[in-house]
């Protein structure tokens, strides 16, 4: 443990780190005040009802069309100043969520409700590729620079969730307060781009390319090309990608289950473990807590043991635990389950996230981090719908229990099969 505080000390000394670090911090905790202002209004709003097919499809309306647009984002990523996106992002987001408090005020519902949040979450999206690809410009020691900063960032998330909940009983139920609370993500973001704006324009890179004039939709789509086959060039990276990739789908079919099964079977839960929306803050908190564990360990484990057995052992404990402690589908056992979760998927994130930035090159790290980007939200929105076309009202399902567990041991004979792959000489 001296070690690894010794390392994130050593992290912390570079005023570059903190201030990427800092604009991370800020920005995700903006999305956890924005996303719970969501989640609140269609889950939770006694003016608003959604059944699991209208969540099912609202996940695949927010995330989806950033899939499809993620790879020319990266492109755009390989040739503008990361620190210029970051900026402008965080600037266009908080006029963004003020569009959405105003839709959310009006009571309006459906497609206009939908697509205002669309537009938050692709810009929120673009950021978290910008972050990661400028990251490798501000340290050498990547394994605990992204245990640092992805748990830090979605410990800043939950947090800024937590927030929200609090709020509320001020705000107030109903569209009011929710339109009130997603207003208040504005302020982190704009105090985001004003930390960011500390940075030269072109420290965070990329290197070493023509940035100048408009991007042809055809070199877009040879840049996404290039992409891929930069990354199918590399094994580690490869199948780093193959594995977080079906991790996502496990975790789409847990989330459609809980969010089900806190607004059902124990929505009335009380005592030590609630119910309802705060219920649902319990479990992100546990998750949030497996974070932080994976963040505390992975370094040194990674030191004795390697990325390839860590992330093996972590997909192993995924496959074991989560059939086992959700079966009982009850509250302690459902956030036990989440601090396994929280565990497992940020353990094998720092790996991926060290591989692909280690294994990838700068001129390639938009691209590749927009389309990881991209198969994170297909794996986890491709889940979602189909879990709300198996899952009962209730989210009590034996089968799709069992399915998750059985999907991490694809997982880790995948990601084995991908790395043993030989590569050609000519690559």
């Amino acid at each position: 443990m001296r070690d690894s505080g010794a390392t994130v000390r050593s992290l912390l000394v570079r005023p570059d780190f903190r201030r990427l670090f800092a604009t991370r911090l800020l920005s995700q905790f903006g999305d956890g005040v924005f996303q719970a202002a969501l989640a609140g209004t269609v889950l939770f709003n006694p003016q608003r009802a959604a059944d699991p097919l209208d969540v099912a499809v609202g996940f695949a309306v927010l995330l989806l069309p950033w899939s499809l647009l993620g790879p020319f984002a990266g492109v755009w990523l390989d040739r503008w100043s990361r620190r210029s996106v970051l900026l402008r992002a965080n600037v266009v987001r908080a006029a963004l969520v003020a569009v959405v408090a105003a839709v959310v005020l009006g009571g309006v519902d459906g497609v206009p409700f939908l697509l205002a949040g669309l537009a938050v979450v692709s810009v929120n999206r673009f950021v978290l590729a910008a972050l990661s690809a400028g990251l490798p410009h501000t340290t050498d020691a990547l394994v605990p620079a992204n245990a640092l900063s992805t748990t830090a960032g979605s410990v800043a998330a939950v947090a800024g969730g937590g927030a929200a909940i609090l709020l509320l009983p001020l705000a107030g139920a109903g569209d009011a307060g929710y339109a009130a609370i997603a207003l208040a993500s504005a302020l982190p973001y704009l105090a985001a781009a004003g930390v960011v704006s500390g940075f030269p324009s072109g420290y965070l890179g990329p290197d070493a390319v023509d940035r100048a004039g408009a991007v042809p939709a055809r070199t877009v789509l040879a840049g996404m090309v290039a992409g891929a086959r930069h990354v199918w060039a590399r094994p580690p990276a490869a199948a780093a990608l193959a594995a977080i990739g079906l991790h996502r789908i496990g975790f789409g079919l847990l989330t459609l289950m809980t969010l089900l099964l806190y607004r059902g079977p124990l929505e009335n839960a009380s005592g030590l473990f609630r119910g309802g929306l705060a219920g649902l803050g319990q479990l992100v908190a546990a998750i949030a807590a497996g974070s932080l564990l994976a963040a505390a360990v992975t370094p040194a484990v990674v030191r004795r043991a390697g990325r390839v057995r860590w992330t093996v052992g972590l997909l192993l404990l995924g496959a074991v635990a989560q059939p086992l402690l959700g079966l009982p589908f009850q509250p302690p056992t459902v956030i036990a389950g989440g601090l396994v979760l929280g565990l497992v998927g940020q353990g094998v994130k720092i790996c991926v996230d060290a591989t692909v930035q280690e294994t990838v090159d700068d001129d390639f790290r938009g691209r590749v981090f927009s389309v990881y980007d991209t198969l994170f939200n297909v794996a986890f929105v491709g889940a979602v719908l189909a879990a709300a076309l198996v899952l009962p009202p209730s989210g009590e399902s034996v089968p799709v229990l069992l399915l998750v567990g059985a999907g991490y041991l694809v997982a880790v004979a995948t990601y084995l099969g991908i790395r043993r792959r030989a590569v050609p000489a000519a690559a």
